[in-house]
């Protein structure tokens, strides 16, 4: 008997945390996603979503893109439309970085130091995963989603919380690594 379900097919990941105390400077967190081809699904990523961009193929779009912390509800949104993803794409990794401001040079910022922190993946009205970053609160980086496709071409989910030292290039360059 077949099944009608095919797989996950669009997700949004939602990231919230508190603003920085007054007279502090702002805490930045960044939402990333990174797309993996079927003959390289571990290394370097085909593509990066962030910063209020979109993939070139319109597919995965950071809808909402907050340097802050402040506003209502989720501060950062990320729509993966995975069943629109070209046949060669076999991996999404979707991980959250911290961004250094100048006024923080010397001091790297981990997730311990951003009040209030929480991610959500939801596909439609359903939550596949929902948590904070306490887990990883010493890093400055980590992933929080990974989507695979099988050989019939359906995505599954898997909550995969990694963290990470460094910056968006490098946590970039070996997030399919880790």
């Amino acid at each position: 008997m077949s099944s009608l379900r095919k797989g996950i097919e669009k997700v949004e990941v939602g990231l919230k945390w508190d603003p920085s105390q007054l007279g502090s400077p702002p805490h930045d967190l960044d939402l990333v996603a990174a797309t993996y081809t079927s003959d390289d699904p571990h290394g370097s990523p085909a593509y990066l979503v962030h910063f209020d961009s979109r993939s070139p193929d319109g597919t995965i779009t950071l809808n909402r893109d907050s340097r802050t912390g402040i506003g209502f509800g989720f501060d950062e949104v990320m729509t993966l439309e995975l069943d629109r993803l070209a046949a060669r794409y076999a991996r999404v990794l979707v991980g959250v970085v911290v961004q250094q401001s100048e006024e923080q040079a010397g001091r790297d910022t981990v997730f311990a130091d951003v009040a209030n922190t929480a991610v959500r993946v939801r596909e439609s009205y359903t939550d596949l995963s929902q948590h904070d970053l306490s887990a990883v609160d010493g890093s400055s980086a980590a992933t929080i989603a990974e989507f695979t496709r099988d050989a019939d071409g359906e995505w599954s989910f898997r909550e995969w919380l990694r963290g990470f030292d460094g910056d968006l290039t490098a946590f970039a360059a070996v997030m399919g690594a880790l």
